[in-house]
């Protein structure tokens, strides 16, 4: 069974045979939103079942000549209409089964942010019909099964100003960096060096998360699962249609890359409010725009 499941408000179903029942529930009342031709003849559909706006179950199978699905895969979804990024990606087939994973090299968090590709149907539609499949924006998505809420650390306009003139600062280093600028990797080595040693001054008499007051890392063995503590800049509460249960969807400023993280009410400790800030671990999805 999947491990974000709950995340979407399904989190009552703990036995496989309660999730294969409602799975076989869903797929009578999903949207067929693609169908592809395969090279043996046969039709691979995706369908989509809407359990909450902008979130919910993705069924991937056969549908035999009497008309019954046959799963063979499923995945929980949530989409954001915001573009988080625009920066260059490439798409990569996972080994186990033919869904694609995308590959940001995304500045602003300094590492390449890799994602789980919701709409990895449409890319293989697009191939199919030999359509442009160069990415041009993601819109990225966060699903959390725990999280904890933390007060925001003050700051005046000014520092707050001086924040982010010095995150799009350190952006352009690690750009011209990369491409072999040795001024910019001498810069970014003296920055890390001085940021050590402050970190350590206040270390011994501060809070961590006085001193952190965003993260973008990876966390654990998966590459695509991020440990994530951002401030809140906008929120919303939606329900399950069928369970009841309430999904917060909170949009997440980390540094400065945009993103909306869903996660069940129940399973997030704190009242979020904007201003605050969101600290968990996510299981990061995106929505591929692809050229016209």
């Amino acid at each position: 069974m999947h491990k974000f499941i709950r995340t979407i408000g399904f989190s009552m179903y703990q036995k496989k045979q309660d999730m294969d029942k409602l799975l076989r529930r869903l797929a009578k009342e999903a949207l067929t939103t693609g169908c592809l031709d395969e090279k043996d003849g046969s039709k691979l559909y995706e369908l989509r079942a809407e359990t909450a706006p902008g979130m919910g179950i993705v069924m991937v199978g056969r549908i035999s000549e009497r008309g019954t699905f046959t799963r063979e895969y499923y995945f929980p979804y949530v989409q954001s209409s915001d573009v988080s990024s625009n920066a260059e990606c490439s798409i990569q087939r996972h080994t186990e089964r033919e869904t694609y994973a995308g590959l940001l090299d995304e500045y602003r968090v300094g590492i390449s942010l890799i994602f789980y590709i919701e709409n990895s149907m449409e890319y293989r539609l697009r191939r199919q019909k030999q359509l442009p499949v160069l990415p041009k924006g993601a819109c990225l998505t966060g699903l959390a099964v725990q999280g904890k809420i933390l007060l925001p650390i003050q700051k005046t306009p000014k520092q707050a100003e001086d924040s982010r003139q010095e995150a799009s600062k350190r952006g352009r280093l690690l750009e011209a960096a990369k491409h072999g600028d040795e001024d910019a990797i001498e810069t970014l080595t003296i920055e890390d060096i001085d940021l050590y040693s402050m970190v350590s001054r206040r270390i011994a008499h501060e809070d961590i998360y006085s001193i952190i007051e965003t993260c973008f890392m990876p966390c654990g063995v998966e590459c695509d699962q991020y440990s994530v503590i951002g401030n809140i800049t906008d929120m919303e509460l939606a329900k399950n249609r069928l369970t009841g249960e309430e999904v917060y969807r909170l949009k997440l400023d980390c540094n400065d890359l945009t993103f909306t993280v869903a996660i069940n009410k129940q399973d997030l400790l704190g009242e979020p409010q904007i201003g605050r800030r969101f600290k968990g671990q996510v299981w990061m999805q995106g929505t591929v725009q692809f050229e016209a």
